[in-house]
C-alpha cells in the first residue's frame, strides 16, 4: 500500500506524521528531494527549492508499503491521499512563527482557502482515494490517529467537507 499525506505548509504533516505507529516505511519527501539532490532551481521570488517531479517518481517507483508526506505528495502514484487542512488564519500564524515571510504565510494561506492541494489531489486520485482531515485545532497525536484510521481502512474516504472561504 502507497499513501500520500499532503496539504498546504504549515498543516502539521511532518508533525503527525512523526507520531504514526505503522508498519509501512515513512518518507518526508522533502528530505528525500534534498538528500537525493532532486532540486533543478531555487525559486527566488518565494525562497524554495523547486524539485525535478520526475526524478521523485522514479525513486519511489516500485516501493509499496510506504507513506510519503510533503506538499507535494499527492503528485505521486498512490491508493490513499490524505489531505491536511488548517483553517487559513492559524496556518498564516505557524508559518509566519517558524520564520516564514508574512508574504509567504499570506499565499499559502490564501491557496489553503482555495483549496487548491485538496483540488489537485482529487484531480489526480479521484474522491474515493482521498482523505480529507481539518488538523485546525487537533493535536499532533489526534491527526496521527485520523492518518493511521486511513492507513488501517477504518475511515472513509471524503474530500470537500472542510471550507475555508470565510477567509477570502
Amino acid at each position: 500500500m502507497r499513501v500520500a499525506v499532503t496539504g498546504t505548509p504549515g498543516t502539521g504533516k511532518t508533525t503527525a506524521v512523526e507520531g504514526l505507529d505503522t508498519d509501512l516505511e515513512i518518507l518526508h519527501l522533502n528530505d528525500v528531494i534534498h538528500e537525493e539532490e532532486f532540486v533543478v532551481e531555487h525559486d527566488e521570488e518565494r525562497d524554495s527549492a523547486v524539485a525535478d517531479l520526475d526524478a521523485v517518481a522514479e525513486f519511489l517507483d516500485g516501493r509499496d508499503d510506504v507513506l510519503f508526506e510533503s506538499h507535494l505528495a499527492h503528485h505521486f502514484d498512490a491508493d490513499r491521499v490524505v489531505v491536511l487542512r488548517t483553517h487559513p488564519e492559524e496556518l498564516a500564524r505557524r508559518l509566519t512563527d517558524r520564520g516564514e515571510s508574512a508574504a509567504k504565510a499570506e499565499e499559502n494561506a490564501e491557496s489553503e482557502a482555495l483549496d487548491v492541494i485538496l483540488a489537485e489531489a482529487v484531480e489526480r486520485h479521484g474522491e474515493d482515494s482521498v482523505y480529507e482531515i481539518d488538523a485546525t485545532e487537533a493535536e499532533p497525536g489526534e491527526v496521527a490517529a485520523a492518518i493511521e484510521a486511513v492507513v488501517a481502512g477504518e475511515r472513509e474516504p471524503q474530500a470537500g467537507t472542510v471550507s475555508f472561504v470565510d477567509y477570502l
